[in-house]
């Protein structure tokens, strides 16, 4: 069974951060991009950023310069470090893990940033 387990969320306050992990299980994780979406409320779901199998990475504009993703291949988990967080950045974080034929999606973790 695969299951990929968010955690890490919270409230933050405007310019905090948080490190957010993905924690994957029932995958060759080593073979799987890893990317990070969000979806704040009355929005579509957005990429946020991916890293690849190889370690390739991808930011949207809105992350770049503030987020920053890793892997850890021997503990099969991706992170998603958040910097300098902003009210738009407030969503609910999903973990998505992909190959050309199948993709997973985490349960999600909320992030709210709010003075």
């Amino acid at each position: 069974q695969v299951q990929l387990v968010e955690s890490g969320g919270g409230l933050v306050q405007p310019g905090g951060s948080l490190r957010l992990s993905c924690a994957a299980s029932g995958i060759i994780f080593r073979l799987y991009d890893m990317d990070w979406y969000r979806q704040a409320p009355g929005k579509q779901r957005e990429f946020v950023v991916g890293i690849t199998s190889g370690g390739s990475t991808n930011y949207a504009v809105s992350a770049k310069g503030r987020y920053t993703i890793s892997r850890d291949n021997a503990k099969n988990t991706v992170y998603l470090q958040m910097n300098s967080l902003k009210p738009e950045d407030t969503a609910v974080y999903y973990c998505q893990a992909k190959t050309t034929f199948l993709t997973y999606w985490g349960q999600g973790t909320q992030v709210t940033v709010s003075s």
